[in-house]
């Protein structure tokens, strides 16, 4: 299981549509998922201790910041033959036990993470009002442990700024994670 860390981020790169089916047997695209202040594009999986570290956390931060005009979504891109635990009935278990409030979708093909240039789980892409990119950094201090419980929230207050400004915050820590796990051709 290899770490990674995301890119800097690429403030003002436009987002890529897509048509991806959710747990819920729904279909969701941007336009379906988008707040009016901005969208949060969160590439998750079941499997990855440091998603399961700050679930949690995510489903809280994405409640608040609905409050807020914020949208969001998570794409579970990794190849599920080889990580079962990342199999759709199991995305859509793991949706019921922590009540998310945001469609969970399925990433098949892979090609919504390729053109995003997702590299880890989590990876997060805060997006303003104009579907531009505006915030690639990390939730907060948690790594493969959760942080403590007053830790920054790098993640959620780069989202209230993006929502109150369209612009997100200069500096911003990388994410990290485990690597997505690419199908093998």
């Amino acid at each position: 299981m290899a770490s990674l860390e995301t890119p800097i981020c690429n403030f003002g790169w436009k987002a890529e549509n897509f048509n991806l089916l959710g747990i819920d047997g729904k279909r969701y695209d941007l336009e379906t998922v988008r707040g009016q202040n901005g969208l949060l594009i969160m590439f998750i999986c079941n499997h990855c201790p440091y998603v399961k570290a700050v679930l949690d956390r995510i489903v809280r931060d994405v409640k608040e910041l609905h409050l807020h005009g914020i949208g969001a979504i998570a794409i579970m891109s990794n190849d599920p033959l080889d990580y079962p635990e990342d199999s759709f009935d199991n995305m859509a278990l793991v949706a019921k036990k922590f009540d998310f409030s945001f469609p969970y979708v399925l990433d098949e093909s892979q090609q919504v993470a390729k053109a995003y240039g997702a590299v880890c789980t989590p990876d997060f892409f805060g997006l303003n009002n104009k579907l531009e990119l505006q915030y690639r950094g990390r939730l907060d201090a948690s790594r493969r442990e959760a942080a403590p419980v007053d830790v920054r929230r790098d993640l959620f207050e780069g989202m209230l700024k993006i929502a109150e400004t369209s612009q997100g915050p200069d500096n911003q820590i990388p994410s990290i994670g485990c690597s997505i796990k690419w199908r093998v051709e």
